[in-house]
């Protein structure tokens, strides 16, 4: 019997519109998108771990630490669409039909191996789930004000209700703590459903809040929350990477990967 092949592909590109070249940033004497693969590929639940990335100098440097990357075309507008292009491409080159995609954003630095199970575990063991998206709790309401942190709301079952830039829930009406819940961008979809979402047309929400999950809403489908009990924090801005750099100062898993490096 055939084991499922569960592959993370990781989007990456220079040309952020907020910081452009975010992928290189220095982080503790490597690059961002160094880190987001290294901990990624520590999950031992992945077939394989690819970064997919339209500029060279990613690309480049993947290979240069011995990781794998894939060049794709530089006209997808949504990350989403480059993970696809990326899972076909590894189909024809390793002749392998992919079951599952864990897509992993290259501004998450702080993601551990732990949290790429739980998401690769929701989507593997649940027969009714096409999609899987984490989330943590917000530590402050400056957080849950910045729009740069997607927030989220779900049902009594953990399926998203709703993503948004905004702060949601309303704080102001109700006298118990809300759920300040934020999109942690480790997300997976069974194979025939990140083709399926491709090729559903944009929304209307989706568009004004810039945020793809909408789009599965808006269409009617569902989209499974998995809760991680860690607190990371991506980076959007150099002030995130300020953030960052110092959060990560302690981190036990960069040595690590950085003495399998060596090796």
């Amino acid at each position: 019997m055939k084991q499922n092949t569960t592959v993370a592909i990781i989007p990456a590109r220079m040309g952020s519109s907020r910081f452009p070249g975010k992928p290189l940033a220095n982080i503790h004497q490597m690059p961002m998108i160094g880190h987001v693969y290294l901990r990624t590929c520590m999950c031992q639940m992945l077939t394989d771990t690819y970064v997919a990335t339209c500029d060279q100098e990613i690309y480049d440097y993947i290979h240069s630490i011995g990781g794998k990357a894939i060049m794709t075309a530089d006209t997808h507008e949504r990350c989403t669409e480059r993970t696809a292009e990326a899972m076909i491409t590894i189909e024809k080159t390793t002749n392998n039909r992919i079951d599952y995609v864990i897509m992993v954003q290259g501004d998450e630095p702080m993601i551990t191996p732990e949290m790429v199970e739980n998401s690769v575990h929701a989507i593997v063991n649940t027969s009714d789930v096409n999609v899987v998206n984490s989330m943590a709790k917000l530590q402050t309401i400056e957080e849950f004000n910045d729009p740069n942190e997607v927030k989220v709301v779900t049902d009594l079952e953990e399926n998203a209700v709703y993503f948004s830039r905004e702060p949601i829930p309303s704080l102001k009406k109700g006298g118990n703590p809300v759920p300040m819940l934020k999109q942690v961008c480790i997300i997976s979809f069974k194979r025939e459903y990140l083709l399926k979402f491709n090729a559903m047309d944009e929304t209307p929400l989706e568009r004004i809040e810039s945020i793809d999950m909408l789009r599965i809403i808006e269409h009617g489908d569902k989209v499974k929350m998995v809760m991680s009990d860690l607190n990371t924090y991506s980076v959007d801005t150099k002030s995130d990477l300020e953030k960052v750099t110092g959060l990560m100062k302690d981190d036990p898993l960069i040595q690590k990967y950085i003495n399998s490096l060596m090796k």
